[in-house]
């Protein structure tokens, strides 16, 4: 009788496993826009010192931008309309008054991909604290969850370049829709035409290693003297007008990592002189030892008649898509 028993309390166990395995597998698709974030939250608390705590950081102006475009594209609606194929958006800040204080990030809690974030606490203040005292660690989880989305968008139809290989030991995923503009040893430059006006490009070249000596000097070294001068030397502009970095505004720099190697990421604006043309760029500078130099890979986008958030994303997903050659 016992054997019975316990043969029965087995085979429950493992239904219940196969279960639990088939509500995940059986998760929604999620859906959304890149960079748009569903805020689930009370208009009595969107409207008053909560809303105005989450807006102050994610929807923030985001960096490296000639005109302000919010970091994220922010949906509020109250928690009891939250069903359904709503349930879906690949990002979600739940934040609501309850009996706990309580942070908690949480993945594929209702479709699959999915980030979300649910903050709890007793009182209006207690909200806006965890909000403020998290609010890096969340835009970060977003910003991986998003740049993860847009790669795998731009997998669904890539761009065969082996002279990437050939000429800079470099493998990189660049979607079918860019061209080549120029390919050579001196350096590689693709292009996508966009469809109102203008374009996204990708610029990659290399320079000694010396070129760039330590971080507390790095910032000035890679606009001035890797970015302006060797750089905007090499990319061809009309009329003998020069490529290089618009100085009216501040550049945001960062020391990163591409594909294991140390990097130095820096955010800023191009124009060409003496033209009515600029845009803003994202530049990765990786220290490459192995080959004694630096592999710079930069984004930049001309489109006077868009909006340039989403683009300089892309760019920097494709960027961090780089696998170089050791």
């Amino acid at each position: 009788m016992k054997s019975i028993y316990l043969a029965s309390l087995i085979l429950l166990s493992l239904i219940s496993c196969v279960d639990n395995n088939n509500k995940n597998s059986y998760k929604q698709k999620s859906v959304g826009n890149i960079n748009s974030l569903q805020v689930l939250i009370t208009g009595e608390l969107w409207n008053g010192e909560v809303g105005e705590e989450i807006r102050k950081y994610f929807a923030a102006p985001a960096e490296g931008l000639p005109q302000e475009e919010p970091l994220f594209s922010i949906h509020q609606m109250d928690p009891s309309t939250f069903n359904g194929f709503i349930k879906s958006n690949r990002l979600f800040l739940h934040v609501t008054i309850g009996q706990e204080e309580k942070y908690t990030l949480v993945t594929d809690e209702y479709a699959r991909p999915q980030t979300g974030v649910i903050i709890t606490a007793k009182t209006k203040e207690d909200l806006v604290k965890l909000i403020s005292e998290n609010q890096k660690e969340i835009i970060n989880a977003y910003y991986q969850s998003e740049i993860k989305e847009r790669q795998k968008r731009t997998a669904i139809s890539l761009k065969v370049i082996d002279s990437l290989k050939e000429y800079f030991g470099l493998t990189i995923k660049i979607p079918s829709a860019y061209r080549i503009a120029h390919k050579g040893k001196d350096f590689y430059w693709l292009r996508k035409d966009l469809k109102k006006t203008g374009s996204t490009n990708i610029f990659i070249y290399d320079v000694a290693i010396e070129k760039i000596t330590n971080d507390s000097l790095a910032l000035g070294q890679l606009l001035t003297v890797v970015r302006d001068s060797i750089g905007g030397a090499l990319l061809p502009v009309e009329d003998n007008g020069k490529f290089g970095t618009d100085y009216s505004y501040s550049p945001n720099f960062y020391v990163t990592e591409l594909d294991g190697n140390i990097a130095y990421k820096t955010k800023g604006m191009w124009d060409i002189e003496d033209e009515f043309m600029a845009g803003p760029f994202v530049n990765y500078a990786v220290r490459d030892t192995t080959n004694n130099r630096y592999l710079i890979i930069e984004g930049f986008t001309f489109a006077p008649a868009e909006r340039k958030r989403n683009l300089q994303f892309e760019l920097e997903s494709i960027i961090q898509s780089a696998k170089i050659g050791k």
